[in-house]
């Protein structure tokens, strides 16, 4: 990699911090490329993104940015976990980690606050983003539903009155 490659790739990566409203760390210790590309693709789906980048150039990208603090974080055979929702990549992380013994959760960061291994766990058993919003619209649609059928209730008790008159006449 030559020098402005390098340069590429730490305004690439300043950039995503920038952007990113959490972190993951992970270790790496000896995914096969099928597990990688596994993982990747999930991340994908749920949102993240999901990069193995030299911890020298991680550290230079991490510099003034809200994320720092995770330089120390950054040895051995590293790869980072980045989302804009603030549960995605920690709950991919996570679960995969808990299917595959060769990836290791090391900690993250969440705006300012350093996460250890445990707040990421806590982080990820939060429900994300959208299933908040769906949980919201499921409330403030529930009253119209109960009043629409307390409204309707009357109607339809009448029409079973007069039906059972009908049947009882043509008896």
């Amino acid at each position: 990699m030559n020098r402005s490659e390098k340069t590429d790739a730490v305004a690439a990566l300043n950039a995503t911090f920038n952007e990113a409203a959490v972190v993951v760390v992970t270790r790496n210790l000896g995914l096969t490329v099928a597990q990688s590309t596994d993982l990747r693709l999930k991340m994908r789906d749920a949102g993240a993104s999901y990069k193995v980048a030299k911890n020298r150039l991680a550290k230079i990208a991490l510099s003034d940015t809200q994320y720092e603090s995770l330089s120390d974080l950054l040895t051995g055979p590293t790869a980072i976990a980045t989302s804009a929702d603030p549960v995605a990549a920690a709950k991919v992380a996570v679960e995969f980690a808990k299917t595959n013994d060769k990836l290791e959760i090391v900690g993250g960061a969440m705006g300012e606050t350093v996460l250890d291994v445990e707040g990421v766990k806590s982080l990820a058993s939060m429900p994300s983003l959208d299933e908040l919003r769906a949980t919201l619209i499921g409330l403030v649609q529930a009253p119209a539903t109960k009043i629409a059928q307390v409204v309707v209730a009357p109607a339809g008790k009448l029409a079973r009155v007069f039906g059972a008159y009908a049947a009882k006449e043509a008896a």
